[in-house]
């Protein structure tokens, strides 16, 4: 219990040297894990009950040569591609937006630097320092935050990918 204290009172140290951007990109991050953790969830359990269905449904056809068979399985497709590729777009948006936010912190220390100079001069050292710090731990929070989730985001694009061609190519036109 000592332990989780300890962590938790770091943890406040580092926020609070961070300033208030710190809390902005702490939503972003964990919006944008919250749904990365929803689509490996996805492709893990619900995915396969889906393509199952569609498999089934399509082999149940009596007639799968005929211009309505191919609509409907291009639909199949389409329907399965949809429900694979739902939230990629938002969770590569939150990785692009973590960066960013933490520039708005380097802006915001910045700010605080300069406010720290013209109004005590440039001498102090020891008040610069608050807003340095400000500016940079943003920064890096960013930065790890985006990496955290750019392989991650890139791993679920390629399954999602990489499941629709498997789909495709299980959904035959043989009679």
């Amino acid at each position: 219990m000592l332990a989780l204290n300890e962590a938790f009172d770091a943890i406040r140290q580092f926020m609070e040297r961070g300033g208030d951007v710190l809390f902005l990109i702490l939503a972003v991050t964990f919006i944008m894990w919250v749904l990365i953790v929803e689509r490996l969830w996805y492709f893990t359990l619900e995915f396969k009950k889906q393509k199952n269905r569609v498999i089934d449904a399509w082999e149940s056809r009596a007639e799968r040569r005929s211009w309505y068979a191919h609509k409907i399985r291009a639909a199949m497709i389409s329907e399965v591609n949809d429900n694979l590729n739902q939230g990629i777009g938002l969770i590569k948006t939150l990785v692009a937006l973590c960066p960013l936010v933490g520039l708005l912190g380097t802006v915001t220390g910045m700010i605080e630097v300069f406010d720290v100079m013209g109004s005590q001069g440039s001498s102090n050292a020891r008040a610069m320092a608050a807003g340095v710090s400000k500016a940079t731990i943003p920064t890096m929070a960013g930065m790890v935050a985006a990496l955290s989730g750019v392989f991650l985001s890139t791993y679920i694009e390629r399954v999602a990918k990489r499941e629709s061609e498997r789909l495709e190519d299980s959904l035959t036109m043989d009679h």
